[in-house]
């Protein structure tokens, strides 16, 4: 058996390549040792059988943002668990191919109440980290909140105008009466707690919480407790 060496200098030698150029394959999914997938050019190999797939590209791997439907009872501080391979939506059409490295070091942004289900941005990007945590009072949220109570002709009203919440004035919001049971808010800078805080002010009591959608982007079709990649380019 020959000594182990860095797979990275195995690709390099296979494909007379740099070794940073043989990073790249291999931070990007390209390479399988002995049948299977392998991310990390430090990876020892000695006289296994590496490949390099044909259709490879050059170019770094680009950080991933992942949009997942958080269940009801999941703290949003820990939402970043459930993204596993095996929760990845099988209908994901966003185009990004799917690699190890889009799991790890997730942030999870904008807050979610706990006992919240619906939309939340795991990110890996810089960028999208900034845009979501320093813009968070000027993007829009959207919710469908299923409520208890009787309704009147000044309900909407109180909801959409409550004035304050804990000490903490409040701006007007978009409210309407999606059916019977179903109010649909369009909401800005949204704290814990505010959406319950509003309907209660409109004399309902809340029944569950729905996330929807943050700023231009939306939950679509994702199941509860699956995640899809947010597709390159896309802006909130």
């Amino acid at each position: 058996m020959s000594e182990p060496i860095r797979l990275a200098k195995r690709v390099a030698e296979l494909t007379g390549c740099s070794r940073s150029e043989a990073e790249q394959y291999i931070e990007g999914g390209w390479v399988t040792v002995d049948g299977e997938t392998v991310e990390a050019p430090q990876h020892p190999v000695t006289d296994e059988r590496v490949e390099i797939d044909p259709a490879a590209e050059l170019g770094a791997a680009e950080p991933a943002t992942l949009l997942l439907h958080k269940p009801e009872g999941v703290a949003w501080q820990d939402a970043a668990a459930l993204a596993t391979p095996a929760t990845h939506m099988a209908e994901d059409n966003s185009g990004v191919r799917p690699l190890k490295r889009h799991l790890h070091r997730l942030t999870a942004l904008v807050p979610l109440d706990t006992e919240a289900s619906g939309l939340m941005v795991l990110s890996q990007d810089g960028r999208v980290w900034r845009r979501l945590s320093e813009d968070y009072a000027q993007i829009e949220q959207e919710f469908l909140v299923e409520v208890r109570g009787e309704r009147g002709p000044y309900t909407l009203s109180r909801i959409g105008h409550a004035a304050t919440y804990q000490g903490r004035g409040l701006a007007p919001c978009k409210v309407s009466w999606q059916n019977e049971v179903r109010l649909r808010f369009a909401i800005k800078d949204v704290q814990p707690g505010e959406l319950r805080h509003r309907c209660r002010e409109g004399g309902l009591e809340v029944v569950s919480i729905r996330r929807l959608r943050i700023g231009r982007v939306a939950l679509a079709k994702v199941p509860v407790g699956q995640w899809r990649y947010l597709p390159p380019g896309t802006r909130f």
